[in-house]
């Protein structure tokens, strides 16, 4: 469906591609529908929060500026090994909050 406008549009862009069906008809589906925005807000905001703060603990042990897992782990390899434990948390959190949408 070509318009005017089509020669004015950003190449690769189609702004009505994923565009709702039907609109919001009830007040109980928009709730449903600013909940579900919410909570995929707070997901990512959580998880970009997450993200930084993994890196630069990532960081600060590769310089060697800290030790966060001197108690559990004595050596480095095992310091390391606790650190990827940490990131594969990380990621199977994303990967939950990330089922069912």
């Amino acid at each position: 469906m070509a318009d005017d406008n089509d020669s004015e549009r950003p190449l690769h862009s189609e702004p009505d591609e994923e565009a709702i069906d039907e609109p919001t008809t009830s007040p109980a589906q928009e709730a449903d529908e600013t909940a579900w925005m919410v909570k995929e807000g707070v997901t990512i905001g959580l998880i970009a929060i997450g993200a930084m703060v993994v890196l630069g603990l990532g960081l600060l042990q590769g310089t060697g500026l800290v030790d966060p897992f001197a108690p559990i782990a004595d050596t480095e390899f095992g310091q390391w090994a606790a650190f990827a434990v940490v990131v594969l948390v990380g990621v199977a959190v994303f990967v939950w909050s990330r089922l069912g949408v």
